[in-house]
């Protein structure tokens, strides 16, 4: 993308120059695409206030107006969206051309939130000289360094501000942010348990199946490639906020914390046996209806029937 911004740089410099070289449109090829494409307009309604976008796309009334289309011709909100879909890098590239619009706080402010969704930062009074764009390479930079060292980017994140020092502010950072690690992210929950402990209290689980409530929990908060007390402590935590959001439910099925620990612990090792090509013979549903309620007598038979079926059709919980 940056190469091709550069060239459309470097494409109307050479045309102010009054270069032809081969590649780029003359401005008597320019009048000849213009002349042919106006039949085909005809049909195009003009939006509000008066510019046809696709007219303004497709021909070229001056010399300024060769080769790719000003952006600062077109409506803010439409050249915002455009601009927004560039990285860092490429915005920055991008800015040479259309300063104005590249540079605006705005869209800045956008990339910072839709990668980003919560920072300390943002319920505060913006300090002096704050700006999104210097915010966002902050929180890039911050990012990379989690990605190597979860302890030292949590610290980089602290001390410029972005974070708070606190179990929850981090756990909210963690669960709006799609740019981390998942196995350093694993290695911090493991170490930091309050923070842990509030990531889990974000979840929403409320009407939601139970296996389909599991599979949400781990996309956030991976599970750990063996058993051990680490996945106990996970899913003994998702059980427990389960039954809190759904109470009506788990009254009027009987269940208790423990007994959806032990359909838990049932779902995954009833996802690793149908999804594992190392298991040649694999549970029916007849033998996991019967395994889990000798494990758990109160549920239903008709309950765990299904989720039988929803491990059998949609796949693994944990993956």
């Amino acid at each position: 993308m940056g190469q091709g911004l550069w060239r459309v740089a470097r494409n109307q410099q050479l045309q102010q120059e009054g270069y032809g070289e081969q590649g780029y449109l003359s401005r008597e090829q320019s009048r000849r695409v213009a002349a042919s494409n106006m039949s085909h307009t005809s049909h195009r309604k003009h939006v509000q206030g008066g510019i046809d976008i696709y007219h303004l796309l497709k021909t070229r009334k001056s010399k300024e107006q060769e080769g790719f289309i000003n952006l600062e011709m077109l409506p803010p909100e439409l050249s915002f969206t455009i601009l927004s879909y560039l990285n860092a890098t490429d915005l920055c590239l991008a800015s040479c051309v259309w300063q104005d619009l590249a540079n605006d706080e705005l869209l800045w402010q956008g990339l910072c939130k839709s990668t980003w969704g919560h920072c300390s930062i943002y319920n505060k009074n913006p300090p002096l000289g704050f700006s999104f764009r210097k915010l966002y390479m902050q929180l890039d930079e911050g990012s990379l360094t989690f990605n190597a060292n979860p302890d030292e980017g949590v610290n980089y994140f602290m001390s410029k501000g972005i974070l708070d020092d606190s179990p929850k502010e981090i756990a909210k950072f963690i669960f709006c942010t799609r740019t981390l690690n998942w196995k350093k992210l694993r290695i911090y929950l493991d170490e930091r348990r309050d923070v842990l402990d509030d990531l889990v209290t974000l979840h929403n689980f409320r009407n939601q199946f139970l296996p389909n409530a599991l599979r949400e929990f781990f996309r956030h908060i991976h599970a750990p490639e063996e058993r051990g007390e680490y996945l106990e402590t996970l899913i003994t935590k998702f059980s427990h906020r389960f039954c809190a959001c759904n109470p009506d439910l788990m009254r009027e099925l009987g269940l208790s914390p423990d007994a959806v620990y032990v359909l838990c612990y049932s779902l995954i090792l009833l996802s690793i046996d149908l999804t594992s090509p190392h298991v040649k013979n694999k549970m029916s549903k007849r033998e996991f209806i019967r395994n889990t309620r000798r494990a758990a007598q109160n549920i239903s038979e008709d309950f765990v029937g299904h989720l039988y079926d929803n491990i059998y059709l949609i796949g693994h919980v944990a993956a």
